[in-house]
């Protein structure tokens, strides 16, 4: 083998070919450091005195099926400059690896179509060291994103797993891309990501959050004058759940034994969009008659579907005056579910206005969400904390993303 095809090959350059050896159906070929080329590891002195040698093997690329090792004597170095005793830094692989650069690329091109338990399997090595590969590709690529051009975020939480375990994310709903990762919920979650947004100079304009108290204070207190927007799919989602309360509450209530059978199993057609019922399995005449026996119900359902056209006003004053109305009518229902929840978007009428000034939402971010329980189950949870916080940043170029 050549110098030039041991570069062209394996990426291996300034290293002198010496010879190859077939063991065990293992390929090694034997290279060695020109004298000439010696440099200090610390001054890069020229001016340095030989002091033996370790040999090392290092796994490159396959040829075909075939496991393929470079075997390099690795000088050590006395520097008569800086008078330091170092073995010489090797070029073709990263401190402290056991395999080559061309290696970890080729590892790398695998993991876009292939899981890490696959990659490990078809290269001979240990899932681990296909981890470890992919982390630290993914530390020089999102180890620390850039914070300074962040303008309109969104903050959401996400549950990963049993024992309540959660992680709280924030999306950059310019470029799509995760920018923190949080450990837990609630304002303790982000103390890290305030910390990193200053020091950044970002100045942000909106964020996209729920009605939790805990982000409302979060982010008035460390981005006071930021418009806060109260995410619109969050708000329906409340408002399903008092539904479902209140159907619960009705059914038990209910003396009449007919009342009760109609009540029941029609939770999901409540929550459902009325434009996806299923006639042929008869949900729209089912509906119509939970809702023709029973008032409060009919009421929410309605007032339901009005709240819905809250976002697709004209503007900010027209959509100040449907929710007036959409306020005072629940307020006039008599239903309690509807006071309240009446109480709850008056308290919250800057950040519901706040959309026809920053049209966003936390509608990305649930994409996310999704794609990062995917993740999970592909790799049946992930042991290093660290390393699925990385893969969560990288979601964004999904390729990569979803698989290992």
């Amino acid at each position: 083998m050549s110098t030039s095809l041991l570069y062209r090959t394996f990426g291996i350059r300034g290293y002198r070919y010496v010879a190859t050896k077939y063991q065990g159906g293992r390929t090694v070929f034997r290279i060695e450091q020109p004298v000439e080329t010696l440099r200090c590891p610390e001054c890069q002195s020229r001016h340095v005195i030989r002091r033996g040698e370790s040999v090392r093997e290092f796994r490159t690329v396959p040829i075909g099926s075939k496991l393929v090792f470079v075997r390099l004597a690795i000088p050590r170095v006395e520097c008569r400059s800086c008078g330091v005793v170092r073995r010489v830094k090797v070029a073709f692989a990263e401190r402290r690896c056991t395999y080559t650069q061309a290696f970890e690329r080729y590892a790398l091109d695998l993991s876009k179509h292939m899981t890490i338990k696959d990659v490990a399997k078809h290269l001979g090595v240990s899932w681990d060291v296909i981890k470890d590969i992919q982390k630290r590709y993914l530390r020089r690529r999102f180890g620390r994103p850039k914070l300074k051009d962040l303008k309109r975020i969104a903050i959401d939480e996400i549950s990963i797993g049993k024992r309540h375990r959660y992680l709280t994310v924030v999306l950059d709903l310019a470029s799509g891309a995760v920018v923190y990762v949080g450990q837990g919920k609630g304002a303790d979650a982000l103390t890290a990501f305030w910390h990193k947004l200053r020091s950044s100079g970002a100045k942000v304009e909106a964020v996209a959050i729920d009605m939790s108290p805990a982000y409302i204070s979060a982010v008035r207190t460390n981005l006071p004058t930021v418009a806060i927007v109260f995410d619109h799919f969050h708000v329906i989602k409340l408002y399903n759940d008092k539904l479902s309360d209140l159907r619960r509450d009705v059914q038990r209530e209910a003396t009449d034994l007919l009342h009760k059978q109609v009540l029941k199993g029609t939770r999901w057609l409540l929550l459902k969009n009325p434009d996806h019922l299923d006639e042929s399995r008869n949900e729209r005449a089912r509906l119509d008659e939970a809702l023709r026996l029973n008032k409060p119900l009919a009421t929410a359902y309605y007032l339901k579907e009005d709240l819905r056209q809250f976002w697709t006003q004209r503007d900010e004053p027209a959509a100040a005056a449907f929710l007036a109305d959409w306020i005072a009518r629940a307020e006039a229902s008599g239903v309690r579910m509807l006071k309240e929840f009446a109480k709850t978007l008056a308290a919250h009428r800057s950040g519901l206005l706040a959309y026809y000034h920053h049209p966003i939402s936390t509608g990305p971010l649930e994409g996310t969400n999704t794609k990062i329980k995917l993740l999970q189950r592909q790799a049946y949870g992930f042991r290093d904390p660290e390393f699925f916080k990385l893969k969560i940043k990288g979601l964004h170029e999904t390729k990569y993303a979803l698989v290992g």
